[in-house]
């Protein structure tokens, strides 16, 4: 398969498909709930009891793909690893459910899994979290250990405790705190009933950290874009963009000649202007010649580079940042002064336009008559 075919199964098809691979599979739980519908594929030689088993964990299996793979796009490592291993698990309980439904769960599944492997590099983004949230989900993780296995071994005290699936019960919803109250202390037990306040203490508290540390960034994301900066997941969707470094005299030409053919994004350093927010335009707030910013504005997925930030010295760097990024980006930029036309080439840039020079061009050519791009035609009298 050569270059020019690899978008057509790039990472927009990667999160159709898994997409399609999740909501088969909770629709094919939820139409086979009570259905008694004869075996399908390798369901004939699976006792009834797996075959029930796993229709209902079709649908946890198919919500845990679409989180997954939601996830894949920012570009993460793991989601990866996890929306594979879900997709294959996916399939293999469709293989198996009581429903010809299931069928369709299987053939997404070896559609995706293939395309999956093909794009395995789009996705080398390590997890980024910080201390405070992977202290917070370290928390939930011990707290969950620590009542599962603390109830497990005090089962002959608790009422709704038999097993290991019991006490891991217990321990998730004390910490959610949802308690449905089918699983209780014996009112004769004071190792109990002190357990049981330790558990509810520790995972609630545990369960609150983790879930304010994961939703404050969030939070944090909705009001920045209240303020005219684009989100995180606004970011992570875009796809053979064009990012635009810089805002001036040249900015509203270039997006209007955009358009809407090709998405794109403005990397400004202040607070976006008004007729930037009041056209509803795609802004984030930063130095275009940071890393960071143009990491967040996707540059591994950008088709393209325009820097026209107004200053070549800024121009100069925002085009070696960006040449460093993605070695294989086209970037053109703008020289607002002629003589830095060969400077900015040789500091990466594709191709280098001098709004000056060629304003000159254009109108010494119409004052001698000539029209479009240096034709013989005379203008018409």
């Amino acid at each position: 398969m050569d270059r020019w075919a690899r978008p057509t199964l790039g990472g927009r098809t990667v999160l159709l498909l898994s997409v399609a691979v999740a909501l088969s599979s909770i629709l094919t739980s939820v139409l086979t709930i009570g259905l008694a519908a004869p075996p399908a594929l390798i369901g004939e030689v699976v006792p009834p009891t797996i075959r029930r088993t796993a229709g209902f964990l079709g649908a946890l299996v198919g919500f845990l793909v679409l989180l997954a793979g939601l996830e894949l796009r920012r570009g993460f490592r793991a989601a990866w690893y996890a929306t594979t291993i879900l997709i294959a698990i996916a399939g293999a309980i469709g293989a198996i459910q009581a429903s010809g439904f299931s069928l369709s769960t299987v053939v997404l599944a070896l559609l995706a899994l293939p395309v999956l492997f093909y794009n395995r590099d789009r996705f080398d983004r390590p997890v980024d979290l910080s201390p405070t949230q992977l202290a917070a989900l370290t928390a939930l993780a011990g707290a969950l250990v620590y009542s599962t296995v603390g109830a497990y071994a005090l089962h002959a005290e608790f009422s709704g405790v038999d097993g290991f699936v019991d006490a891991f019960y217990f321990a998730v919803v004390t910490a959610s705190t949802v308690g449905y109250g089918d699983v209780t202390a014996s009112p004769d037990s004071v190792a109990a009933r002190l357990f049981t306040t330790s558990v509810v203490v520790v995972s609630s508290a545990s369960f609150a950290l983790a879930l304010g540390s994961l939703s404050g960034p969030g939070i944090e994301a909705r009001l920045t874009s209240a303020l005219g900066d684009m989100t995180d997941s606004q970011l992570e969707a875009m796809d053979e963009h064009v990012i635009v470094l810089g805002y001036g005299d040249l900015t509203e030409v270039i997006l209007e000649e955009l358009g809407d053919r090709t998405p794109f994004v403005v990397i400004t350093p202040e607070s976006p202007p008004a007729e930037l927010r009041g056209a509803d335009r795609d802004v984030l707030i930063g130095t275009p010649s940071d890393e960071d910013p143009l990491r967040r504005a996707g540059i591994d997925r950008a088709r393209a580079v325009l820097a026209a930030t107004e200053s070549d010295a800024e121009d100069a760097f925002s085009i070696l940042t960006a040449r460093e990024l993605k070695p294989d980006v086209r970037i053109v930029a703008a020289a607002t002064d002629r003589e830095n036309v060969s400077k900015l080439k040789r500091t990466g840039a594709d191709t280098v336009i001098s709004p000056a020079m060629i304003g000159g061009r254009l109108l010494a050519r119409s004052g001698l008559g000539e029209r479009g791009n240096g034709g013989s035609r005379r203008w018409p009298r």
